[in-house]
């Protein structure tokens, strides 16, 4: 397929135009990235945006793997001499992988199989007799007496063989294939069995005696399964109609009566138990394992977005609790900024004396610094830590709130390399503390810093293409952090890896210029940094904040590239750029801004109306965090007791997890509450992510407390019925 015609195919799949296409293409070959593109070529594309993008990326990697197999298939068919019009007409027309790979089976060189040795004994022209079925052609004893040797010593040998080439040929039929594949989706039903007692089968009890239909089988189940039969714990199978298909089969090849009738009925019965059978469950159960893999990537990458975006608690002094028993409870303060103030470990959860003293310390530690807020991890300890930190602010009126962190990957952090660079004269427990408090300052900032994997926001993570998964994480990084922005001046070489353009070694030698020459000035003054070249720079520029620095414009996300058109709108409402730093001019100018003036902006300077509403919208959103739109997550002061609930009790929590049978609660207990998929809402949807995402704050009605299995049902939907 030529370069014009998979641009097409992307146009028609995508419902775009094709010249979008041919725009972004261009753009990716000059090495621009996802989110320059989507945030600065606006009118290159046509307003594509980082979905499409990376669809239309994806799809053209995959267009270019095919026409490689397609050519690589091409080459050895004409080596072999077996090239064909009809082969040409059949790869031209085949849009899948899959396709592809059926027509070139019968031609692909082979291992050691029966029917191989077969040919190798000289058996093909006998094949080829029975797969003629004259019915004038002589008995199958008869035809194959010719063929007797030592090699083969028998004629039901020379039968057998010619058998054994047949049934591969029935094997080949691309056609059949397909009709398997879909029939196996179709009518297939997946079986699974314990294959340990009951006492030992855990959370894979309720597969004992499972059965449902392929095509009605959630992604989360097929996961569920193939980790049960992966630790040996499940016997599972794919169950269809056989004998149907191998009679389908026998219909298709068989013309008439002929004496080989019989020959070829038993050759396509062998050929569907003994290669298609096995084959074809094999390739539907791989299909169904990544079809429900990239539907748990998603629900990852989705759920990781929304911890991503949840919005900092900037300006607070905030205590950092790392929970424990045995080794106590590990405590640091940090400032607004991020800096280490005071750190300790008491025991809170120890006798009465340790807990006498650790909380009298952590009064103390509170009062000292005049800490705002409060961070637990939800590990080891956590809601015993909970239950004491909320008495302390009750007995002793301390005017701070607490919130229970995400501590998911704080250990793997602290002992990190880059926890030892950043925090080298801190404990690695403290440093959990520190990780547990930033990441509430500053969920993103801190995030970057941890394995994706770690931060426990998805369902089977570990059971996915690893590879598949962190391509899917790094770009869910990547398109928040540029997203949002970062302060050149502060953001680590974790945070500023992940900007548009900088690598690892970039975001090093930018943190290693502002240690050596202090804080950068303006943006122009990235070109001194070493290997950051002026492609480099117009990738990365628009998404690095400088503020109170030489350029205003340095602090809004208006590429330097349109700095001149930008102080021209400016100059238009009277104001100049300068005015930007004064937060009361800047207000002021804002609420002049109209995104209607766009039109006549353009007419009046010269240029696209689409980078008038480009800067318009950048200068309306300057000084404001993008995360400021989400909601503030949930602080609390008052512990919640599993004794204090009843069904039909109201909740208020934090969505912590969605997953595709529903969302799961923390509401200030040990354990979270899950609002089944049924529950959510009224409304119909496809999936959870549609009505809530992560870190959202729910009301929720207590369906059912099941105190021994440490289970609640709770419901969204029925809280209106409550209401009234």
């Amino acid at each position: 397929m030529s370069e014009d015609k998979i641009i097409q195919q992307i146009a028609t799949d995508q419902h775009i135009r094709p010249n979008q296409v041919a725009a972004a293409l261009r753009l990716f070959a000059d090495g621009n990235t996802v989110p320059f593109i989507a945030r600065y070529r606006k009118e290159a594309t046509g307003v594509l945006d980082e979905v499409q993008l990376r669809n239309i990326q994806a799809q053209y990697e995959y267009e270019q793997a095919l026409e490689a197999r397609k050519e690589t298939i091409r080459q050895s068919l004409m080596d072999q001499g077996l090239w064909s019009n009809t082969l040409r007409q059949q790869l031209l027309a085949a849009r899948q992988l899959q396709d592809v790979e059926d027509i070139y089976l019968p031609y692909r060189p082979k291992k050691r199989t029966k029917a191989s040795v077969a040919r190798a004994a000289g058996l093909e022209p006998l094949a080829d007799l029975f797969w003629k079925q004259d019915p004038q052609a002589p008995a199958p004893e008869e035809a194959a007496r010719p063929y007797v040797s030592p090699a083969v010593p028998t004629t039901e040998d020379a039968i057998q063989g010619a058998a054994n080439i047949i049934a591969e040929r029935c094997s080949e039929l691309a056609p059949f294939r397909r009709y398997l594949r879909q029939s196996f989706r179709q009518d297939g039903r997946i079986l699974c069995a314990l294959q340990v007692e009951e006492a030992k089968a855990g959370p894979f009890l309720s597969y004992k005696e499972f059965s449902e239909h392929v095509r009605t089988l959630p992604s989360h189940r097929i996961l569920a399964i193939n980790r049960g039969e992966a630790q040996k714990i499940l016997k599972v199978s794919l169950q269809v109609p056989a004998e149907a298909y191998i009679k389908r089969l026998q219909e298709l090849i068989i013309h008439g009566t002929s004496p080989y009738s019989q020959i070829l009925a038993e050759a396509a019965a062998d050929s569907y138990k003994r290669l298609m059978g096995p084959q074809i469950e094999r390739e539907v159960r791989n299909a169904l394992t990544e079809k429900a893999e990239r539907q748990a990537i998603r629900v990852f990458a989705g759920n990781l977005r929304s911890l991503l975006l949840q919005p900092p608690f900037a300006g607070q002094t905030i205590l950092g609790l790392d929970p424990g028993f045995r080794t106590g409870c590990k405590a640091a303060v940090i400032d607004a900024t991020g800096k280490v103030l005071d750190y300790g470990a008491y025991y809170l959860t120890g006798s009465e004396k340790q807990k006498k003293e650790g909380t009298a310390a952590l009064t103390a530690m509170i009062r000292k610094h005049g800490v705002t807020l409060i961070s637990i991890g939800n590990g080891t300890a956590s809601y015993e830590t909970e239950q004491v930190i909320s008495q302390l602010i009750a007995d002793q009126k301390l005017r701070c709130r607490y919130i229970i962190a995400n501590e998911a990957g704080a250990s793997v952090y602290s002992a990190s390399d880059l926890a030892r660079e950043e925090m080298p004269d801190l404990d690695v427990t403290i440093r959990g503390a520190v990780s547990i408090a930033r990441r509430i300052q500053d969920p993103l900032a801190e995030a970057v810093k941890i394995d994706p994997q770690s931060i426990g926001v998805g369902q089977y993570q570990h059971d996915v293409n690893q590879k598949a998964l962190n391509a899917a994480l790094d770009a869910v990084f990547e398109s928040v952090v540029n997203y949002v922005g970062v302060d050149l001046n502060t953001a680590s070489a974790a945070l500023l890896q992940h900007i548009s353009g900088l690598t690892a070694a970039t975001a090093g030698n930018i943190v290693a210029y502002r240690r050596e020459k202090g804080p950068f000035k303006n943006r122009q003054e990235l070109l001194a940094v070493n290997r950051l070249g002026p492609a480099t720079f117009t990738q990365c520029a628009g998404f690095l904040r400088i503020a109170g620095g030489t350029e205003p414009l340095d602090n809004t996300s208006v590429h330097p590239e349109s700095y001149e058109l930008a102080g021209q709108i400016i100059e238009h409402y009277g104001y100049c750029e300068d005015d930007i730093r004064d937060p009361q001019l800047l207000q002021e100018l804002q609420n002049r801004l109209q995104m209607n003036a766009a039109p006549g902006l353009a007419a009046e300077l010269g240029t696209s109306e689409q980078s008038i509403r480009d800067i318009l919208e950048e200068l309306r959103k300057t000084g404001r965090d993008a995360r400021s739109e989400f909601p503030q997550p949930l602080t609390r002061q008052h512990v919640v007791s599993l004794d204090e609930l009843q069904a039909g009790a109201l909740v208020q929590g934090t969505v912590q997890n969605v997953v595709d049978f529903g969302a799961f609660v923390d509401f200030g207990l040990k354990i979270p509450g899950l609002v089944h998929r049924s529950e959510l809402s009224t409304h119909p949807f496809h999936h959870p992510m549609d009505i809530v995402h992560v870190g959202d704050i729910v009301t929720c009605v207590i369906l059912s407390v099941d105190a021994p299995r440490k289970r609640i049902a709770l419901s969204m939907k029925r809280v209106q019925q409550h209401k009234r």
